[in-house]
């Protein structure tokens, strides 16, 4: 499904565009301490968006089942993951945290996704 590619194109996309955004707008406004879960945010969104641009491919190349939930999965990961760094970031807001590891199970399951439908072509 070529969906993967182009959400993971965004996704890469938006990634570029909010390190930008933190390394020129947010610096000197928030903490050091926010700066880094900042910029944790964007790499694991760029990760994440490399992750869909592959599973695209993947899913085109070996027409896996798998893959797509796998590709879904990593998005919804980008979300909450990535998502709540980006508003901790910003507004402080520590319970935001407790979202954060719901992004992360989603991205383990995603790559667990991943390695088993590409065990089962």
């Amino acid at each position: 499904m070529k969906i993967f590619v182009i959400l993971g194109a965004i996704n890469a996309f938006i990634s570029v565009a909010l390190g930008a955004f933190g390394a020129h707008g947010l610096e000197g406004r928030i903490s050091e301490h926010y700066m880094g879960v900042w910029e944790k945010a964007v790499s694991y969104q760029m990760y994440h968006a490399l992750g869909l641009l592959a599973t695209g491919i993947l899913i085109q190349v070996t027409n896996a089942p798998l893959l797509g939930t796998a590709g879904w999965l990593m998005l919804l990961g980008i979300i909450f993951f990535s998502g709540s760094l980006y508003i901790l970031a910003v507004s402080g807001i520590s319970i935001l945290g407790a979202i954060t590891p719901i992004g992360g199970v989603l991205f383990l399951a995603g790559w667990v996704l991943l390695i088993v439908g590409i065990i089962r072509v």
